[in-house]
C-alpha cells in the first residue's frame, strides 16, 4: 500500500510524471520545490548584484562626476539598474519571454518602490542627518533589493 501512494503522489501533476524533472510534490514545498526556487533565488541575486554595481557606478558617476542633484541621479541611476535587471530576469530567473512590455511596466513600477524607499532614506539620512549621500545609497540598496524580488516574483513574473 505504501508504493501504491508513493506512485499516486507523483502523478498529482495530472501528467502522469514531475513536473519540470523535480520529485513530485503534492503540496509545492518538497525537494525539488526548494530546489528550484533555491536556484531562482541565487540567480535572482547575481542579477541584482549586477544591476546593484550599475545603479550605484551610474550614481556615484552623475552624482560626483556630473554634479547632478542625489534626487536626479537616483532616479537615472536606479532606472538604469531596473532596466538591465528586467532584461536579465526575464533571459534568466524567471524564464518569462511572454507579455514583455506588460512585464516591463509591473517590473519598473516595483523599481518606482525602490526609487520612492531610496528617496525617504536618502531625505532622511543625508539631508536631515547628514549623513554622506553616497553611504546612504550603498546602503539602502540591500534592503530595496529583498523588498524588490518578492514583489517581482509574485507579481511582475507571476
Amino acid at each position: 500500500m505504501a508504493t501504491e501512494d508513493m506512485v499516486q503522489a507523483g502523478t498529482r501533476t495530472g501528467t502522469g510524471a514531475p513536473a519540470g524533472g523535480d520529485t513530485p510534490q503534492a503540496t509545492g514545498t518538497g525537494t525539488g520545490t526548494r530546489t528550484r526556487d533555491l536556484r531562482q533565488l541565487i540567480t535572482y541575486a547575481l542579477v541584482g548584484g549586477s544591476g546593484v554595481l550599475l545603479d550605484l557606478g551610474a550614481f556615484l558617476l552623475l552624482y560626483n562626476v556630473a554634479g547632478l542633484h542625489e534626487q536626479v541621479a537616483n532616479v537615472l541611476s536606479t532606472s538604469l539598474g531596473i532596466t538591465n535587471n528586467f532584461v536579465l530576469n526575464a533571459l534568466f530567473t524567471f524564464g518569462r519571454r511572454d507579455r514583455l512590455l506588460l512585464r516591463y511596466l509591473r517590473f519598473y513600477a516595483v523599481g518606482l518602490t525602490g526609487i520612492a524607499l531610496t528617496f525617504v532614506l536618502l531625505a532622511v539620512f543625508s539631508r536631515g542627518l547628514g549623513i554622506d549621500p553616497n553611504l546612504v545609497k550603498a546602503g539602502s540598496l540591500p534592503l530595496v533589493l529583498v523588498f524588490q524580488f518578492a514583489l517581482n516574483r509574485k507579481w511582475s513574473f507571476a
